[in-house]
């Protein structure tokens, strides 16, 4: 299992995909054990009752959506961010990890 759980948040979880991938070379290139991983912002209650999660990111499309979310993770250890629309936009996995693992206070 891995250490870190982190879960992207998008309209339709495929944009998300590219960012992913670049999440998890820069996780290796750390040396960090991490399930990273996107999904429809229709999807996420499902992972959300089935395994902890770290970190949840919302990508730009979706931010309209970060109170609901944010109820939704109220009294769990589930930190929450939108993902920088820059980091985004240039698909900079390194950058969008580094926030996610910020979240965490590492």
């Amino acid at each position: 299992m891995a250490d870190k759980t982190i879960m992207l948040v998008c309209a339709a979880g495929m944009s998300t995909s590219l960012l992913v991938s670049k999440m998890q070379k820069a996780a290796v290139a750390q040396g960090l054990d991490a399930d990273i991983f996107a999904v429809s912002a229709s999807e996420a209650d499902a992972h959300l009752a089935k395994k902890k999660i770290d970190v949840l990111m919302l990508g730009p499309q979706v931010k309209y959506m970060k109170k609901q979310f944010e109820d939704k993770v109220a009294g769990t250890d589930t930190k929450m961010d939108v993902i920088n629309m820059q980091d985004y936009g240039m698909m900079n996995g390194e950058k969008v990890l580094k926030t996610a693992l910020t979240l965490l206070g590492e």
